[in-house]
């Protein structure tokens, strides 16, 4: 079986769905194509660990139950709240599901991830997506501004 290969470039924008309901995969990339993204779709649970590993992703979204019945058998959930935020820190994170308040910033917390969605306001997934990757954004721009100041400092050094 031939693999697919789709090439990010230095001047994409990559996002990586996990999804086992099509109909939610299909409204999930049609928002993230129309924000800009070039979205890549996880088949199964190590699919999502091998390219998660492979690319800073700037946004993922995924579904309560990607390739489980419940949301405590969603390994990926699982590996991704494990993860040092090291490992994750380039990545908004958005987690879709019926057991869900959207944007219910308690609940985004206890699942480790920056923005819970309710699956019935899908039809607002664009709007969110923006949303909380301004929000996560905001937030993590004085570390980023501080490590590029570090970065700087650093390289002058060497140079010198």
């Amino acid at each position: 079986m031939a693999e697919k290969f789709d090439f990010i470039s230095a001047a994409d924008h990559p996002a990586l769905l996990a999804f086992s309901t099509p109909e939610l995969l299909d409204a999930a990339k049609a928002a993230l194509e129309e924000l800009g993204y070039k979205t890549q779709n996880a088949a199964t649970h190590g699919d999502f660990t091998i390219r998660f590993s492979r690319l800073d992703y700037q946004v993922v979204v995924l579904e309560e139950l990607f390739c489980a019945n419940t949301l405590a058998e969603n390994t990926t959930l699982h590996e991704l709240q494990q993860m040092p935020m090291s490992r994750r820190r380039h990545a908004t994170i958005v987690l879709i599901g019926d057991s869900f308040q959207t944007f219910n910033p308690l609940q985004a917390f206890q699942q480790s991830v920056h923005a819970v969605v309710n699956r019935s306001e899908v039809f607002l997934l664009k709007q969110l997506i923006e949303k909380a990757v301004a929000d996560n954004s905001q937030f993590l721009s004085d570390l980023r501004e501080t490590q590029a100041r570090l970065f700087a400092g650093k390289t002058r050094e060497h140079l010198t």
